[in-house]
């Protein structure tokens, strides 16, 4: 199917919300992109085009890929969740997302992101973001994010079907993940990542600030633009 990137938001009824966390609800990239630069340099990698390819993945499985030798993947995803744990002054949340989160009821949405727990709730907290009720961490899976994995347990921890639930995005690899869930989504392109527009079948929204989560008679859940936006 050809992407066509539609600005028209997804008009059926939800069960549930799935989040990413980096670049959908709150901006960690300088952050990461510090801690990740020094890394490479140490290990002689270009860190001009190494950096770009970390978003998105599990920093165990984006080590293993690059096949060094003699490094420990995860060794080394411990060392740099430890590094990024400490590097976090200037992760900001999205536009709108606290009000939109906090308009959601606690047993109908979860994050489901690529970096471990520890981290995560580092992020989250910094970013002065209330903790979820279900967080997903790549601690919680064997296979991360572009494999489905993560999302369909999300869904299976709320009790509701994949199919039933719309996921929150921000980059191609958690897209894929989502479509390979049978769960439709909306990407967020508030981050430099999305200097070029993604590939995707997706709505796209800059961020949260005209959205809002309606509750429906069925008691599902919908996702609109502001009257006026």
């Amino acid at each position: 199917m050809t992407p066509t990137n539609p600005s028209v938001l997804p008009s059926r009824e939800y069960a549930a919300f799935l989040f990413d966390m980096d670049g959908t609800i709150l901006t960690s990239i300088k952050s990461a992109e510090r801690v990740w630069t020094a890394w490479a340099i140490r290990h002689g990698l270009d860190p001009v085009s190494f950096v770009p390819t970390i978003h998105g993945k599990r920093t165990e499985d984006t080590i293993r890929h690059l096949g060094l030798p003699g490094v420990d993947p995860v060794a080394e995803a411990l060392g740099i969740a430890l590094a990024e744990i400490e590097d976090v002054a200037d992760i900001e949340e999205i536009a709108g997302v606290g009000r939109f989160l906090a308009s959601l009821p606690s047993d109908r949405w979860a994050i489901v992101t690529s970096a471990s727990r520890a981290l995560a709730t580092a992020r989250i907290a910094a970013a002065g973001l209330p903790l979820p009720p279900l967080l997903v961490s790549a601690d919680d899976v064997k296979r991360g994010k572009p494999a489905p994995d993560p999302f369909l347990l999300g869904a299976q921890k709320l009790g509701v079907a994949p199919q039933d639930c719309l996921v929150f995005e921000d980059t191609p690899i958690g897209l894929a993940a989502a479509e390979s869930a049978g769960m439709d989504s909306i990407v967020v392109t508030a981050t430099h990542t999305h200097t070029h527009p993604v590939e995707t079948r997706s709505a796209p929204v800059p961020d949260y600030a005209d959205l809002v989560a309606v509750r429906t008679e069925s008691g599902l859940l919908k996702v609109q633009r502001k009257i006026g936006h």
